[in-house]
């Protein structure tokens, strides 16, 4: 069983679009874990250029993207503005 590692977390008022939230959502439950660790995860396997999902993780997420209507891709990351 792996060491716990003691961290401080902090609230934070994050604003995202409505939609990756929704989908984001979802793949946390799928973990049966929270938001925040789905988001800390992420950040921490991207960090060291890792993937932090698994082939049947990206399919339900995938999924999730088509019934929340999720056409933002990698490329608008940084063109996104607020209507």
């Amino acid at each position: 069983m792996p060491t716990s590692k003691p961290i401080d977390r902090v609230q934070t008022g994050v604003r995202i679009e409505r939609r990756l939230l929704k989908v984001m959502k979802g793949v946390a439950e799928l973990h049966d874990m929270s938001l925040g660790d789905l988001i800390e995860g992420v950040m921490l396997h991207a960090f060291e250029g890792k993937q932090p999902f698994g082939e049947e993780t990206l399919k339900r997420a995938a999924q999730l993207r088509e019934v929340y209507g999720l056409d933002l891709t990698a490329a608008d990351s940084h063109k996104l503005t607020e209507a």
